[in-house]
């Protein structure tokens, strides 16, 4: 890949999850979040997603999204446990980006709406197909994911800049 190629930023929003009588941050996924997000993986797989490097939530069912989905993989990307992704905001999702180094080409966040959603809204200047207006139609549910072309440097990410290449969900219609 050249250094003028563009990045790939993969935003996942967890899988659904269960509503137990525990701390918000704790919650685990329910069932359906529990076959979802193996389907994840799979589709990472089939789309040739592979990211080098993914930030993920410290949060209990972000944390299991992860673990299923990566499961799937051939390659398993490093992964960090990232508290700044929980609750976080589009401010500081982008704040994230600017932090992580110019070495890697691909980026997964695997986090939490409404930040989720509003990077992806965010950063998508164009996109490809039909990927924006689908997006747009079913928000960001839960096991969804975006991939986007940043070019320039992570720094650089900023509204607009991107393009949406794809979006997924496991139970679109």
């Amino acid at each position: 890949m050249s250094a003028d190629s563009p990045r790939t930023l993969v935003l996942l929003r967890h899988a659904k999850a269960d509503w137990p009588s525990v701390p918000d941050h704790e919650r685990p996924l329910a069932d359906r979040g529990r076959l979802d997000s193996p389907a994840v993986g799979r589709r990472f797989t089939d789309d040739g997603i592979s990211p080098e490097l993914a930030l993920c939530s410290t949060a209990a069912r972000t944390r299991e999204t992860w673990k299923l989905a990566a499961h799937e993989m051939p390659h398993r990307p490093r992964t960090v446990y990232e508290e700044r992704l929980y609750e976080a905001s589009l401010g500081d999702l982008l704040a994230l980006l600017a932090e992580t180094p110019d070495e890697v080409r691909s980026l997964l966040l695997v986090g939490h709406n409404p930040g989720i959603h509003a990077l992806a809204e965010a950063l998508a200047g164009a996109a490809e197909g039909d990927a924006l207006a689908r997006m747009n139609r079913v928000g960001f549910p839960t096991a969804a994911f975006a991939v986007l072309a940043v070019p320039g440097s992570w720094k650089a990410a900023e509204h607009g800049v991107g393009t949406l290449t794809g979006f997924w969900t496991p139970h679109e219609a």
